[in-house]
This record gives C-alpha cells, structure tokens and sequence, in this order.
C-alpha cells in the first residue's frame, strides 16, 4: 500500500490546528502566577504567603471608599511597620511583591464578592486583594494578585490565629471592569488566532 505523505503531512497540520481552537475555548480553572516571565501554579492565598501585604485592624466601616482608603495607606508603608491612621491600626508585612515599595500603584476599586474563590480573570484586571473578617471581631487582609491568572481560593477563617469567618472581599485595580463585565479581549484574541489557523490548514489540505 502506498502511502500519500502530502496528504499526511497535510492532516497533521490540521489536527494540530484542531488542538489550537480548543485551547482557545478551554477555561482556565487554576491560577497561574507570573514571575520573571515564568507562569507556576498559584491555587490560593494564606495568611504571610509572599503575597500578604499586610493587615488592618479592625477594618470598620467597611465601604468602598474606606477600604480603597485603607489599601492606599498599606501599600505607602514601609514594609515590616506599624502605623495608626483613619481609625485603624495598619500592620504591613515584611513582603514586597510586584513592583515592590515605593512603586506600588494606586488601588482603585473593582469589585466586589463573598466566598473564598475568587477569579482573578488574565492576571492583568486586578493589583490588590482586601479580605474582611468577621465584622468588628477580626480585620482585614491585604494581598498583592497582580500577576496572578485564573481562579484562587483565600482562607474562610482568619485573621492567622483566628477563626473568625470571611465576611466579605473587594478586588482592586487599576483598570478593573465594573461587576459583571467578562474579560472579552483574550478570548477575542485567542478565537481569532484559532480561525486563522483553521483557515491555512483547510487551504493546505485541500490545495
């Protein structure tokens, strides 16, 4: 039997641009964090990982504005110190993720949720993480998430040490899309490359 090479050679290019279309529509259900251009999983977020960027106590009232506020304060501070400011007691971790201190930029408010999975969209939406707990009882935690793709989990009872529950968490950017708007332009993108590549695979394979 001979066999007709081109036409192998042909259905391979094919099949490889099958597999292209469906990574392009396949969800990504872990994390990924983005470090010196190399992604690792990242599946959640505790309590003095290298993401904590601190505390604040108690963390009440609890608006948008007040915890856009809080988090602005944090991140100005020198890491490893204590500042009393606005009604709280702000303790900053020794940690100095992303841009690290001084070049944290601005939070500004994106959204907000309750329960401890959180989907951070492509690592590009987000800078900041503010997790409440338990009302006047506990505080607050702060993680730095730029970077950081996909879902995650946070802790639902804290602060360290603590079991009081997850109350509530807010994301903030810069950029952030307000509630309910999906990141559109990846998928936008990666559907386009996969078209595209569907397109030169039947143009080979039939030519």
């Amino acid at each position: 039997m001979k066999l007709n090479f081109s036409r192998i050679n042909k259905l391979a290019l094919l099949s490889a641009a099958v597999c292209a279309a469906m990574f392009a529509f396949s969800h990504n259900a872990s994390a990924n964090r983005v470090a010196a251009g190399i992604n690792t999983p990242a599946t959640n977020l505790t309590f003095g990982d290298g993401s904590d960027l601190g505390q604040v106590i108690s963390g009440i009232p609890s608006g948008d504005a007040q915890r856009t506020a809080y988090v602005n304060h944090l991140i100005d501070m020198v890491p490893g110190t204590s500042d009393v400011a606005l009604g709280q007691t702000f303790h900053r971790s020794l940690n100095n993720p992303g841009p690290g201190f001084p070049n944290y930029p601005n939070a500004v408010f994106g959204v907000n949720g309750t329960g401890t999975t959180i989907d951070l969209g492509n690592g590009t939406l987000y800078s900041y993480l503010f997790a409440k707990y338990d009302g006047p009882n506990a505080g607050s935690e702060v993680w730095y998430v730029g970077g950081i793709s996909g879902t995650i989990t946070i802790p639902a009872f804290g602060l360290a040490g603590q079991h009081y529950g997850l109350s509530g968490w807010t994301l903030f950017g810069p950029g952030a899309p307000p509630p309910g708007v999906p990141d559109g332009g990846t998928t936008v993108m990666l559907l386009g490359a996969a078209l595209g590549a569907l397109g030169m695979a039947r143009r080979f394979l039939i030519g």
